[in-house]
């Protein structure tokens, strides 16, 4: 692998790469049905050599980059859908969408993942395996990678060995990258408590059921139940975000609804946090005698690196970037990620890249503000074209660890 080529390449088409991430930014979309999204996609790898194919229930793309000689299949992966937010940017190119914004990146991520398949693609003679590109809708919630995967993305005669993908961030100088082996991402499930008691007069609340002090103290025993019966070491947050109840001063009413969510980055606890959550509430509804229905819905499970390849990657990244750029990521973070599907099947590892901008405020993801250091496109791009290529050289498909 020649670092200083691969970033001289990236260098070369970041123009065309931030033209494409501003054209996308212009338009979101949400969900899974994406078609401008994957139209300006389509275009950008035409001519490129690649068997493209796109989804059936999502407006998906799988594209893939078959090389010279045999060998590997390695999946690199990109998300495209926005979020359902106004934009506060003033950017040029800002949302011309009302309520709907890139505010996660996702941008960003196809732009550099189109970038890799045409530097990848000139290098088509000397590769040895396939390079599978994965561009989908609907990561914001909407299960988008387990669409694609029910539709076949990982099946068919050369299955993919190993799977990288990028998310930016606003953390660390722009340009560095950052990974770890195990839990990256936490599972991502939501709560939806409904408390029914008995409303009536609020100067009498002893001839009603007031449902409004229970699902108070559910909420409070929620937080005793994460700090007494789950392991520090193995974390869990359980928040509610919502409680509504009542029209006016002086009525009880008859419910009381919670919702909010439950974040756990092993399996083990993310069972035992769900199964305590209902308890919890129906316990303390039982207590004071009222009723209470609970909803777990179940989100993305825990995003787990593989051990041999995030080592792999951050070594990569090492190679290609120098030392002082790369991090080994101390802890978890709490957000999730439904890469995390395609990492339950291959062994593989997504990474942070850092697009912090050069000045002023640096406003985190799903902020309104959040904006995006569009040089530090070019080492995305590059990180994918050299994590790809070193992956097939090895012939096997199995990451070696400097």
């Amino acid at each position: 692998m020649n670092a200083s080529e691969i970033l001289g390449d990236a260098k070369s088409i970041l123009d065309d790469t931030i033209q494409l991430r501003r054209g996308i930014h212009r338009h979101p979309e949400l969900g899974l049905t994406l078609p401008r999204t994957q139209a300006a996609v389509l275009e950008a790898l035409d001519g490129l050599g690649l068997d493209v194919r796109t989804g059936q229930r999502t407006t998906s793309v799988v594209a893939r980059l078959t090389g010279a000689r045999p060998g590997p299949t390695i999946l690199l992966r990109a998300d495209m859908d926005a979020l359902p937010m106004p934009e506060e940017t003033n950017l040029p190119f800002a949302s011309e969408v009302s309520g709907a914004m890139h505010a996660c990146g996702h941008d960003a991520h196809t732009a550099m993942l189109v970038g890799a398949a045409r530097l990848l693609a000139r290098r088509r003679g000397s590769l040895a395996g396939s390079v599978l590109f994965m561009l989908q809708p609907g990561e914001e919630g909407y299960h988008g990678a387990r669409v694609m995967i029910e539709e076949g993305l990982l099946d068919g005669t050369a299955p993919p060995k190993g799977a990288f993908a990028l998310h930016v961030t606003h953390r660390m100088t722009a340009g560095a990258i950052a990974a770890r082996p195990g839990p990256a991402m936490a599972s991502a499930d939501t709560l939806q408590i409904v408390v029914r008691g008995r409303g009536g007069h609020a100067s009498a609340p002893h001839d009603c059921l007031d449902p409004i002090p229970i699902a108070c103290e559910i909420v409070q025993a929620f937080q005793t139940l994460v700090t007494r019966r789950v392991h520090v070491f193995d974390p869990a947050v359980v928040t509610v975000a919502k409680i509504e109840a009542g029209t006016t001063r002086n009525v009880i009413p008859d419910t009381a609804t919670l919702l909010g969510t439950i974040r756990t980055v092993s399996e083990a606890t993310r069972e035992r946090v769900l199964d305590g959550v209902r308890r919890v509430a129906e316990g303390v509804a039982a207590a004071h005698g009222a009723e209470v229905a609970v909803e777990l819905i179940r989100g993305y499970p825990v995003t787990v690196n593989d051990a041999d390849f995030a080592g792999f990657v951050l070594d990569t990244a090492r190679e290609l970037l120098g030392p002082e750029a790369v991090h080994a990521t101390s802890h978890p973070i709490m957000a999730s990620e439904d890469f995390s599907y395609v990492l339950q099947r291959v062994p593989g590892t997504i990474a942070n890249l850092s697009t912090r901008p050069e000045a002023g405020p640096a406003f985190p993801n799903h902020s309104p503000r959040m904006l995006v250091n569009e040089s530090a496109l070019a080492t995305g791009i590059a990180m994918h074209v050299a994590v790809a290529l070193r992956f097939l050289e090895k012939g096997t498909g199995a990451p070696a660890v400097a």
